[in-house]
C-alpha cells in the first residue's frame, strides 16, 4: 500500500479533509494529525516539500490557503506524489470551477467521493479527470433532474 493518508489542512491548521487507507483509531489518528500539521506549518517556502515521520514519509504541497499532505510508505516516490498532489488540485479545481477551502467545506461528500474515485485502498488508481469526474457529474444530474420532477408536483 502506497498512499497511508491524504490531509487538506488550512493555514490555521484545522483540517478539511482527512482521508485514511490503513486502520488507526480515533484517538492516534487526531494525535497524529496534529503532529503532522504542525510539522509541515512549520516548514518554509525555502525547505524541501516532503520529509520523514515515523514510519512514514510526508509529501505536502500547499495551494493558495490549504496544504495537501500525503503520506506515503518509504518505498514510494516523492516527486510521483507531488504531481499526484497537483493532479487532485487540477480535478478539484476543474469540478467546483477555481476551487477554494469554502468549495471543499460545503461540499465535503463530493471532495471524499472525487478522492475515493483516484484512490483505492492506499493505491493510486485514475489519473484522468474525465473518468474521475465522470460518477460526480452523473449524481449532479440524476439530482437535478429529481429536483426538477419534484418542483413540477
Amino acid at each position: 500500500m502506497a498512499v497511508k493518508f491524504v490531509l487538506l489542512v488550512n493555514k490555521q491548521g484545522q483540517t478539511r479533509v482527512a482521508q485514511y487507507y490503513e486502520y488507526k483509531d480515533v484517538k492516534t489518528r487526531a494525535a497524529d494529525e496534529s503532529e503532522i500539521i504542525r510539522k509541515c506549518l512549520a516548514r518554509n517556502e525555502k525547505q524541501c516539500s516532503f520529509m520523514e515521520h515515523r514510519n512514514y514519509k510526508l509529501v505536502y504541497r500547499r495551494y493558495a490557503s490549504l496544504y495537501f499532505i500525503v503520506g506515503i510508505d518509504e518505498f514510494e516516490n516523492e516527486l510521483s506524489i507531488l504531481e499526484f498532489i497537483h493532479m487532485i488540485v487540477e480535478t478539484y479545481d476543474n469540478y467546483f470551477e477555481g476551487v477554494c477551502e469554502l468549495d471543499i467545506m460545503f461540499n465535503i461528500e463530493k471532495a471524499h467521493m472525487i478522492l475515493d474515485e483516484i484512490v483505492v485502498n492506499g493505491e493510486i488508481v485514475e489519473t484522468n479527470r474525465m473518468r474521475i469526474l465522470a460518477p460526480v457529474r452523473i449524481i449532479d444530474k440524476a439530482a437535478k433532474e429529481s429536483l426538477k420532477m419534484a418542483t413540477k408536483k
